[in-house]
């Protein structure tokens, strides 16, 4: 906004939910001089085509949420958007957003970053062709990752493809960015994630072998009990089968993390494996170790089942 620096520190006081910016010291309002300034800024920011962004958390101009606002008797309370901020979540109310303090926490980062990339994902398609088989090649490559995170708008995502011919094809296009963003920022749990496994597991039943289907069955309970990562299930899936999904998930794990190990007792330890040069303990394993002990499955007539290990 042309504030120059060093300058005098700024506060929102007043109404939560409209607060007035305002200098510590010499209490100079600069308030209209902000939102002319933001109204302007994201106007220019609609031509990035941008598909997410990050905030400064706590800043009275770009805090997302729970920014202090003093009242008249000089007590804060955590209440408010920064007025930069609250502009551009009016301006841009699909855009994923999110603060760069909350996004230490790694399920707040890991939906975060499904999030920009399925608004991505979703402009490229409607770059290539708005039209309404556009629309179902999408939801249909897409309908699992959806119903990961939201069954409820999952089953009205397919509804309103189903009856996209009957009104026009600019209503139903907004109407299912809308419910994309808003199902999407629902977090995923890992009991949803269990139900579109078995799902998944559910469309190979006559491909897959006994022993294939029991295998599956336990990294399930596995993954369910919290001692294996999403991924590990996934690389046991056919992979023609589930290409899209499972490129997906094998590009966001990176080849040398580490599987969590169960203690002798049981139970998760979180302790990191510290080397040194006495260190002979054997090495943890790894998600590239997991995926070369077991060769890529393919859909097709039944296996053999693999032979018990001499």
């Amino acid at each position: 906004a042309g504030f120059g620096i060093p300058r005098e520190t700024f506060r929102l006081v007043g109404d939560s939910a409209r607060p007035r910016l305002i200098t510590n010291k010499t209490k100079i309002d600069h308030t209209d001089r902000m939102e002319t300034w933001a109204r302007r800024r994201v106007k220019e920011l609609e031509k990035e085509d941008l598909c997410g962004y990050v905030f400064k958390s706590d800043s009275p101009s770009s805090g997302m949420e729970r920014v202090k606002v003093y009242d008249a008797n000089n007590v804060p309370r955590k209440a408010a958007a920064g007025i930069f901020a609250r502009i551009f979540m009016e301006n841009f109310p699909l855009m994923p957003v999110e603060e760069e303090g909350r996004l230490h926490d790694p399920l707040l980062r890991e939906n975060f970053i499904e999030r920009i990339f399925t608004c991505m994902r979703w402009k490229q398609a409607m770059a290539d062709g708005r039209k309404i088989s556009t629309l179902v090649e999408f939801h249909t490559r897409n309908k699992l990752l959806i119903l990961c995170h939201s069954p409820k708008h999952h089953t009205e995502m397919g509804r309103l493809v189903a009856g996209a011919k009957k009104q026009p094809f600019a209503e139903v296009e907004n109407h299912y960015a809308e419910l994309l963003m808003l199902a999407m920022a629902v977090k995923a749990t890992p009991a949803r994630h269990v139900n579109v496994l078995q799902h998944i597991m559910g469309y190979f039943k006559k491909q897959l072998s006994a022993d294939e289907k029991q295998e599956l069955v336990e990294v399930i309970g596995h993954y369910r009990e919290g001692l294996v990562p999403l991924v590990v299930p996934m690389t046991l899936l056919p992979d023609d089968a589930v290409k899209p999904l499972h490129t997906e998930v094998r590009r966001a794990v990176p080849e040398n993390a580490v599987l969590p190990q169960p203690s002798p007792a049981g139970v998760e330890t979180a302790q990191p494996r510290i080397a040194s040069g006495s260190d002979r303990s054997p090495p943890a394993p790894t998600v590239r170790a997991y995926r070369e002990a077991r060769p890529p499955r393919r859909c097709g007539p039944k296996q053999t089942p693999r032979q018990p290990a001499r």
